[in-house]
């Protein structure tokens, strides 16, 4: 996603971003309603309104002097344009495509999933996406005239001007999935982590939309993340911050494809998980039945489980050190293992972050599920159509 540095433009897109969430729960509000509501200066608000109205993303209505009793004329209202441009989020999984189309105000036209696979390679992958895009639009009757941009997220390093980066085999494909979809709908597509995407989203709706500082973790086929510092989503030198899943747990263990030894996701992996049940002669079909049992409380499945909640939280506790989140936030599919897996995160955090610390985060599950990713990516798309004109995103 591309963010302008300038801290005033920053301010500005926090304050734009406010105000919007404001009319998207409220419906129509009056201009003094606003500055009630966001806490806002009169000017401010006044000089975000007019871009927005200018923009097409908000409408400006007078009001009904029909049945009006009051002193004086009614206000005229601000309320989100109906007919506004179009944004589309992509979340290009690992084993799982998800699409959301929604409104520059916010609102949800349409979602979908389908499975997908790494080994389809990227043109397969790109086409995917694009077929079910279309899909939508035909099911739900959705103009895409009015597409104003696309976020993309994709498994692996992507830096934090769109551009992937890393080994030279992942960047590659990575570029012609983006270049892909930019060609068939020509329109900026904003590039990023699929898991940080998630934590994008997390702290701009979810779990974390109410702290300045938190730590996203989705543990699902592999195992990713996403840190939020100062309310702002942080990317890395070279695109791999949060990256938690290749902290090396163990220097002397298995070599992992990032090309360390003994990393967490190596350790905690569904895939790994159930090879441990296996071999203590439980069968476990697979990751949807490995939570479900470990919920249930089935014994030798519920300590796989805990044991590798606890690897997580040990990892997590020297994160919370270094970023003193206000929350901790737990996606993927093994997040829904709920207690199972909060509970060891929780001990093992106050155990080892600074336990003397009267202040520890709270460590919840995150809110979007399976869907945090596109949801991340519809939120990077606004952030860039709010913050930058279509036309100067470069290719």
């Amino acid at each position: 996603m591309i963010e302008r540095p300038d801290a005033m433009q920053r301010v500005r897109l926090a304050h734009t971003e406010a105000l919007l969430a404001q009319l998207r729960s409220a419906g129509p509000l009056s201009r003094a309603d606003l500055i009630r509501l966001t806490g806002l200066s009169r000017t401010t608000l006044f000089d975000i309104i007019g871009d927005l109205i200018a923009r097409g993303v908000v409408v400006e209505r007078e009001p009904s002097l029909s049945g009006h009793r009051g002193r004086g004329r009614p206000s005229t209202t601000v309320s989100l344009n109906p007919s506004a441009g179009r944004i589309v989020g992509i979340d290009l999984g690992r084993a799982t495509l998800t699409v959301i189309v929604a409104t520059l105000g916010h609102d949800i036209l349409a979602r979908g999933s389908r499975p997908v696979t790494l080994a389809a390679g990227p043109a397969r992958r790109a086409n995917a996406a694009i077929k079910l895009i279309d899909d939508l639009v035909q099911e739900h009757d959705i103009d895409l005239r009015a597409l104003e941009a696309i976020g993309l997220g994709l498994p692996g390093l992507v830096d934090g001007r769109g551009r992937p980066s890393g080994a030279a085999s992942p960047s590659a494909a990575a570029k012609q999935v983006r270049a892909r979809i930019q060609d068939r709908y020509g329109v900026a597509v904003v590039t990023d982590n699929n898991s940080r995407l998630a934590a994008l989203a997390e702290g701009t709706w979810g779990a974390a939309r109410d702290v300045r500082d938190a730590i996203y973790v989705r543990w699902s086929d592999g195992v990713g993340g996403g840190l939020i510092v100062d309310g702002r989503l942080a990317r890395g030198a070279n695109g791999a911050a949060g990256e938690i899943g290749h902290v090396s747990v163990d220097p002397d263990g298995d070599p992992c494809p990032c090309g360390g030894r003994g990393c967490l996701e190596l350790l905690i992996r569904p895939s790994t998980l159930i090879e441990r049940c296996a071999a203590r002669g439980v069968t476990v079909s697979d990751p949807a039945d490995l939570v479900a049992r470990a919920r249930a409380g089935e014994p030798t499945v519920e300590e796989v489980v805990r044991h590798a909640a606890t690897l997580l939280g040990r990892v997590l506790a020297g994160m919370v050190v270094q970023v003193d989140p206000g929350t901790v936030a737990i996606g993927g599919t093994l997040a829904h293992a709920g207690e199972v897996v909060l509970g060891p995160v929780r001990a093992a955090i106050a155990g080892l972050a600074m336990p003397r610390h009267t202040r520890r985060p709270d460590v919840v599950p995150a809110q979007f599920g399976d869907e945090g990713g596109a949801l991340g990516a519809v939120a990077a798309a606004l952030r860039l159509n709010l913050s930058e004109p279509a036309a100067a995103f470069p290719a």
